[in-house]
């Protein structure tokens, strides 16, 4: 048993890090040790000694930092690193997104990197892991941030193509390349079989996706399409970059959309200049936030990037000690 008796997870100037276990958690500064819980790159950087990562963030990985020292971990699989013992536990975020699970000197904590609730064709369903401290995200700490059944979302994706193309225009929705898109993309497939196609970016991505074995329905790169033709009645998927830039010129008319948790405030709409807003989300909304805390059992919570204040204020309302980090995270969704 080891002698030490502080907190398993601190705040330092690299990002959060494991005293007895000797390792940061997604640092945003090189270390000679990291375990990271998804492939996004306020989570994933360059420059660590070595990465410990899922099997499913594998592929992901490689194809955002190359080549690297890599050990790969089963869901559950418990490994050892310095007095502490890890293992990772399914996030529901995106493609082997993971919350990483330490005990150490009688305790558990979990970090839980991003994560969501809903179901997700595309990824592992979160896994609730009971702990003594957990580690929260609050990207959506607001109680407004509430999400709509996506399936729903997916078929009013459809009707907007074909109102698009009934008038003639292309579709554009702009999406997150890892992640978001993929599920756009698994969803849609329920309601319409007409291939969909993507912006280069996008493309990579999706094809991670399918070499794991995710399926996904038909797609085409725009890059491949004859230059002059008429994309009216398409739907193509964008990365957020392209909005604004020389390659949306190809598209003659376009409507363009926008697929994030923050559509649900419609002044955020107007700031992307977009046409349609969809709520789809790769983060929990306010009330599976509060309910994943409480079924976790923790006695002690930690909110990291997002509306920590709120949440923070909330679970200490019922009684649970609250409190936040501020990190080096980011918001994309």
């Amino acid at each position: 048993m080891s002698a030490f008796s502080g907190d398993l997870v601190v705040l330092t100037p690299e990002g959060l890090y494991c005293p007895p276990g000797g390792f940061h958690i997604d640092p945003w500064r090189p270390v000679p040790c990291a375990v990271i819980t998804h492939g996004h790159g306020d989570h994933a950087r360059a420059g660590m000694g070595e990465y410990h990562c899922s099997s499913g963030s594998l592929p992901i990985l490689r194809w955002r930092l190359g080549e690297q020292r890599y050990h790969v971990h089963a869901h559950g699989e418990a490994f050892q690193l310095g007095d502490a013992r890890v293992s990772l536990h399914p996030a529901g975020h995106v493609l082997g997104s993971v919350q990483v699970r330490i005990e150490a000197a009688g305790q558990v904590w979990v970090a839980s990197g991003d994560y969501k609730r809903q179901p997700d064709p595309t990824c592992a369903p979160f896994e609730v892991v009971p702990c003594d401290v957990f580690i929260t995200e609050a990207t959506f700490g607001l109680p407004v941030y509430r999400w709509p059944h996506t399936p729903d979302v997916a078929a009013d994706i459809v009707d907007w193509r074909r109102r698009c193309e009934a008038r003639g225009e292309a579709a554009v929705l702009f999406c997150y390349a890892l992640g978001k898109a993929q599920r756009v993309l698994a969803e849609i497939g329920a309601h319409d079989d007409r291939p969909v196609l993507l912006h280069g970016a996008i493309a990579t991505g999706v094809q991670v996706y399918r070499d794991a074995g995710v399926a996904l329905p038909a797609t085409r790169p725009v890059a491949e399409e004859e230059k002059g033709r008429d994309f009216a009645g398409e739907l193509v998927l964008a990365p957020p970059s392209a909005a604004g830039s020389s390659w949306m010129r190809r598209f003659r008319r376009a409507q363009t959309g926008f697929a994030s948790g923050w559509m649900r405030i419609r002044g955020n709409r107007r700031r992307r200049n977009v046409d349609r807003g969809f709520v789809v989300s790769d983060h929990a909304d306010w009330p599976d936030l509060v309910r994943t805390v409480r079924e976790t059992g923790a006695r002690r919570v930690i909110a990291t990037h997002g509306d920590t204040d709120a949440l923070v204020r909330a679970l200490c309302e019922e009684g649970i000690a609250a409190e936040a980090f501020r990190t080096g995270y980011g918001d994309e969704d």
